[in-house]
């Protein structure tokens, strides 16, 4: 009996059900999905990250397994009319095949790139990255998770030397007595979670947000920081500055388990509390109370999310955060430390097994020779065939169809024609390919331009394993088989691997991809190798790194030493500067953009289920009460949002919860309220990350 089939029976006869987790954010919230007859209801779980609780999307789930826009046929535009049509799957695959080939005889194998997305499986990540540099032999692979929580991941690997978004249990937050949350809503973008906020404040606990706009979150915590967009690493460093002013350093750890930690007093010594909030905006009161709380707290723990990390300062800006968490001694601590809120469901174990331009599985270098030798044998290939490096997301893209850029591209699980910030360039880089291929299992507006699209199975049609936010190895497991005409991402790989004459085998069953990964990532930072299918079972999830099957798993890293070479975490002075893009007189406002509640990422799969589409049934851009009497605006109003890049147009939201100097807009709508056509795409020079939270605008009435 096969592992699907095992699932789909494992109550005994029907109805049939399957203990699961969510197809959304990377809380990765544990469900039970059953299926009586032709209907699938998603039913409570009780699980350590989500206890029971889902929210809407989670809720609503279900009703995308038999959507009337599913794909269930490959299908190919036709030349002559330009229109895509049905094709079957063998006449999908050489036309596949056949223009790989031609385009890398031409142009050389780089030529062909790769462009994957942090909701998939851990199996089908792995896959992707080796089909990427086995089969193609490209170096151009990379993924939408570069913008989720790269600048967080570089940080933590400078500071700590490993990055793995939180590095302790999520029930921790209920024990922190202060809980400082920096660019993070998770009463919209992960509900659930709010549970553990409940616990801590129960417990008397202290929360602490510092986002321009009065959030969901902001407004139950007990001191909201309302900082101008793209200063929260000034704010860092001021609170360093009182820190260090009122005596709340833990001296002792410094000096025990810390280096660098003098240059950056010296550095932080500039940045007086009366001039950040000259710049900033947020009150010298504030940012006293807050240091004090962090700084008197017998525990805290410092988050942050795509609010402090979208810039093109990102890193620099977690870094921040991060020397006041080792200043004042906090991680290693239970209750305490410092930890990154994921935002995508795999973007964890999505960036460790090999989507990542510089990265091949276990989080390893791919220009490390030891690193090379040991994936390459265990692929079965020369190290000298495998490719070097890529480049980032946004460049990547940037250069498909540029004079020396790829001129081919296979997307998997990901949409960048509304996700990618400059859209409406990114969207004419793809249209001008000499092939794209796009698989998914609805017509995306980037599969709207491919040559070929594929067909491929949802989250409850699919075995394998993800990676939440804790660094938490889980099982998804698979309640029925796909429509009829619908094939696994795993198979398509193979399928095409067969065609191109691969020098390795590309495994359909996700279990055998899962004991290969194992292998590949023994003895990398992201160590799976003690991992499996029946131990996430027995132990309702596995953290990594967990070398060894009969020995422990790591659910809280830093308890004793960090892995750096000498055990040591590492401070990093870093200093404030301006965004990419000022305001001026043509383009006098701020915008920046984030999520709302009912919707998810680039909205594909939310913006189909009808209960969500009532719930948020379009863009809007949210506008201060004094900002829309000055431009003769009124609620509801069709409003145009222009910055050097193009522009939007949405309805006025008006709300006097946003800083009168910046308007905001959601980032799930494609066409005309499509609000990366508006972000800048200047990029963080360490890691690729664009600066999506903050540009120059002009707002008028359309």
């Amino acid at each position: 009996m096969t592992d699907r089939a095992r699932s789909a029976t494992r109550s005994g006869g029907d109805p049939r059900q399957a203990e699961t987790h969510c197809p959304y954010c990377a809380l990765q919230c544990g469900m039970v999905l059953r299926e009586t007859g032709d209907r699938v209801e998603v039913l409570p779980r009780q699980f350590p990250t989500n206890r029971g609780g889902l929210c809407q999307k989670g809720w609503t789930a279900a009703e995308l397994l038999d959507h009337r826009d599913r794909l269930t046929t490959p299908l190919v535009r036709d030349p002559a009319t330009g229109e895509l049509r049905p094709a079957t799957w063998a006449a999908a695959l050489d036309r596949i095949a056949a223009g790989i080939r031609a385009v890398q005889a031409g142009h050389g194998r780089d030529a062909v790139a790769v462009f994957g997305g942090g909701g998939l499986t851990n199996e089908k990540a792995y896959a992707l990255g080796k089909f990427a540099r086995v089969a193609l032999r490209t170096r151009h692979i990379d993924y939408n998770g570069r913008w989720c929580m790269s600048s967080a991941a570089a940080a933590g690997i400078r500071a700590f030397g490993v990055d793995r978004g939180l590095p302790f249990p999520l029930a921790d937050l209920g024990r922190a007595e202060t809980l400082l949350l920096v660019g993070a809503n998770p009463a919209e973008t992960m509900p659930p979670l709010m549970r553990h906020l409940a616990d801590q404040r129960d417990r008397g606990g202290r929360l602490i947000v510092v986002d321009p706009r009065v959030t969901a979150t902001a407004r139950q915590a007990d001191l909201h920081l309302q900082p101008l967009p793209g200063t929260d690493l000034a704010v860092a460093n001021a609170l360093l500055h009182i820190a260090l002013t009122e005596g709340l350093i833990d001296k002792d750890y410094v000096a025990a388990r810390t280096t660098g930690f003098d240059e950056v007093r010296r550095t932080v010594a500039g940045y007086w509390p009366a001039e950040v909030e000259r710049l900033s905006g947020v009150p010298v009161a504030d940012l006293e109370a807050t240091a004090r709380a962090l700084g008197t707290a017998g525990s805290a723990i410092i988050l942050t999310a795509r609010g402090a990390e979208q810039h093109a300062k990102g890193v620099d800006t977690v870094s921040a955060f991060v020397n006041l968490a080792l200043a004042l001694g906090l991680p290693g601590r239970p209750g305490s430390g410092y930890g990154c809120l994921t935002g995508q469901g795999n973007g964890q174990g999505g960036r460790e097994h090999g989507q990542k331009a510089d990265q091949l599985p276990g989080y390893r270098k791919i220009d490390d020779p030891a690193a090379r030798e040991h994936v390459a044998g265990v692929w079965g290939v020369d190290p000298e065939d495998l490719p070097g490096p890529g480049v980032p997301a946004y460049q990547l893209l940037d250069s498909l169809g540029t004079p020396g850029g790829p001129r081919a591209m296979l997307v998997f699980g990901s949409n960048p024609v509304v996700s990618a910030p400059r859209a409406a360039r990114i969207e004419s880089r793809l249209r001008g390919l000499d092939l794209l291929v796009v698989a998914d299992f609805l017509l995306s507006e980037t599969a709207a331009l491919a040559d070929v699209v594929l067909p491929v199975a949802q989250w409850a049609e699919e075995d394998g394993t993800m990676t939440n936010l804790e660094g938490r190895v889980l099982r998804r497991r698979a309640l029925r088989e796909p429509p009829p005409g619908v094939r696994s991402d795993l198979a398509v790989l193979a399928e095409l691997a067969d065609r191109l004459d691969a020098p390795a085998s590309f495994p359909t069953d996700p279990a055998e991809v899962f004991t290969e990964l194992r292998r590949a990532s023994a003895g990398g930072v992201a160590d799976y190798a003690g991992v499996s299918w029946e131990r996430i079972e027995a132990d309702e999830g596995v953290f990594w790194p967990c070398p060894d099957p009969a020995g422990p798993d790591t659910p809280r890293l830093f308890a004793d030493s960090f892995a750096t070479p000498d055990g040591r975490a590492r401070f990093q002075p870093v200093t404030h500067r301006p965004a990419a893009e000022p305001v001026c007189a043509d383009y006098p406002l701020h915008f920046t953009t984030g999520r709302v509640l009912a919707q998810y990422q680039s909205g594909t799969q939310t913006r189909r289920v009808a209960a969500l589409r009532r719930a948020a049934p379009g863009g809007f851009v949210e506008l201060h009460p004094d900002l829309a009497d000055r431009l003769g605006v009124t609620e509801g109003d069709e409003v145009r949002v222009a910055s050097r890049r193009g522009e939007l147009r949405a309805p006025a939201r008006l709300t006097p919860t946003i800083r009168p100097d910046t308007v905001f807009a959601p980032f799930h709508w494609g066409g005309a309220a499509r609000a990366n056509s508006v972000t800048n795409d200047a990029t963080d020079p360490v890691s690729g990350m664009p600066e999506f939270k903050i540009c120059a605008v002009r707002v008028e009435k359309a």
